[in-house]
């Protein structure tokens, strides 16, 4: 029996998948997106005030001190969950500043009334122009920034104990240089 060429293509493709999905799986966390800026420096940070609370720029993410940068919003019920963690990061003495996305100002105002203000600065990013630039996914949507403004890690989702533990602290370990 002669072997037609187009009688191998079902099983060279079919290797072929098996061969990406293998590899797709050897990541350390399926379940993380990955993020095209970790190891460079941040994009810029051009946001509007939010209210009369303080804001942030570029030089407070390279003023030597490692800080997470928290991309939020009051419509985000994810948000809500992780708030308690944030506050408790931020009792901690972690560095928070928060980016609140494509929201109204009254219901962000009132939203760090009611669950309290974790954050040492914020802003509003009322277009969601930051965070296109910044490659942001949806919210929440926290990133790791070492004391010269580079992004160590992206972590897409709510911040639980468990993302704490597992990915945010080894994160700032890093970005210390510990």
């Amino acid at each position: 029996m002669k072997v037609k060429p187009l009688m191998l293509l079902p099983p060279v493709i079919f290797a072929g998948l098996a061969a990406m999905f293998y590899i797709g799986m050897q990541r350390d966390d399926p379940d993380q997106l990955p993020t095209a800026l970790a190891g460079r420096t941040a994009p810029p940070v051009v946001l509007d005030s939010l209210g009369a609370l303080p804001g942030f720029g570029d030089e407070d993410l390279r003023a030597g001190e490692v800080t997470l940068v928290n991309f939020w919003a009051s419509w985000c019920a994810p948000c809500r969950v992780e708030h308690p963690n944030l506050t408790a990061l931020a009792h901690e003495g972690v560095t928070i500043l928060g980016v609140n996305y494509k929201d109204q100002t009254g219901k962000a105002l009132g939203f760090l009334e009611d669950l309290g203000n974790p954050y040492a600065a914020v802003g509003a990013d009322p277009q969601g122009r930051m965070a296109i630039n910044w490659g942001l996914y949806g919210v929440p949507e926290t990133y790791v920034i070492d004391g010269e403004g580079t992004i160590v890690t992206r972590f897409a989702g709510p911040i639980t104990q468990r993302v704490i533990e597992d990915t945010i602290r080894p994160a700032i370990e890093k970005a210390r240089g510990n």
